[in-house]
């Protein structure tokens, strides 16, 4: 099956970008598009062929990190979202999906972040819409945004107690 997710990643150093992308699309990243737009970064959309989500992600992820051993991962996605992003993968209107937010309070999925704008892992979100039973979800989408968050919940760990338990 094929997934589409992206991989972003912040340069350590002064890199070629042409020569950059070259090695990559060697070392099989030829199924991304590479996005350089800011400086120091660069960004991976892949449509990646796999027996699973997690399959297709962790993959891409060795291909890029034999290429760029230094690269540090920022995010994969889809993952972090606002209700808007919800909303629009799930062919709803934004205020549909706050009206869920609000009169499912007690069992609608904590923010991660809670702000001016508040983020939850999609695949919480998902996951919720699916017990529920009342929307439609793709188990494929649902497994790809499990993957992402696992990815990135796996990276701040390692941030943040660098391999050491916590």
């Amino acid at each position: 099956m094929e997934y589409q997710f992206t991989l972003k990643y912040q340069l350590t150093g002064d890199e070629d970008i042409d020569a950059l992308v070259e090695r990559l699309g060697a070392a099989g990243c030829d199924d991304a598009l590479v996005g350089i737009g800011q400086p120091g970064r660069l960004a991976l959309a892949f449509a990646r062929q796999g027996e699973s989500a997690r399959d297709a992600m962790h993959s891409a992820l060795a291909d890029v990190q034999r290429v760029v051993p230094h690269a540090r991962l920022i995010e994969a996605s889809p993952d972090l979202v606002g209700l808007t992003d919800v909303a629009q993968l799930m062919g709803v209107t934004r205020q549909n999906m706050r009206k869920l937010m609000l009169t499912h309070s007690h069992s609608f999925p904590t923010p991660i972040h809670e702000g001016t704008t508040s983020l939850w892992h999609l695949a919480d979100i998902l996951a919720w819409m699916q017990m529920r039973g009342t929307y439609a979800v793709a188990q494929d989408i649902l497994e790809l945004a499990l993957a992402a968050m696992r990815v990135n919940v796996s990276t701040a760990h390692e941030r943040v107690y660098g391999g050491q338990e916590a």
